[in-house]
């Protein structure tokens, strides 16, 4: 069994650049850390949500 190949929806690009990121809510009381793949062809961003806990302050 093959791992499935990650693909860029607009310019069908394979290659990733691998970020972490994290998005607050208005608040600041939740936290949500992401996985962000950035394509090297057209810097299109794809956003892979992670773990979340709304007491994560870091």
């Amino acid at each position: 069994m093959t791992r499935p190949q990650l693909l860029c929806p607009l310019c069908h690009g394979t290659e990733f650049q691998q970020e972490e990121g994290r998005l607050d809510s208005k608040w600041g009381v939740t936290s949500h850390r992401m996985t962000l793949m950035i394509c090297k062809r057209c810097r299109y961003i794809l956003h892979f949500y992670d773990k979340h806990s709304i007491f994560d302050f870091d």
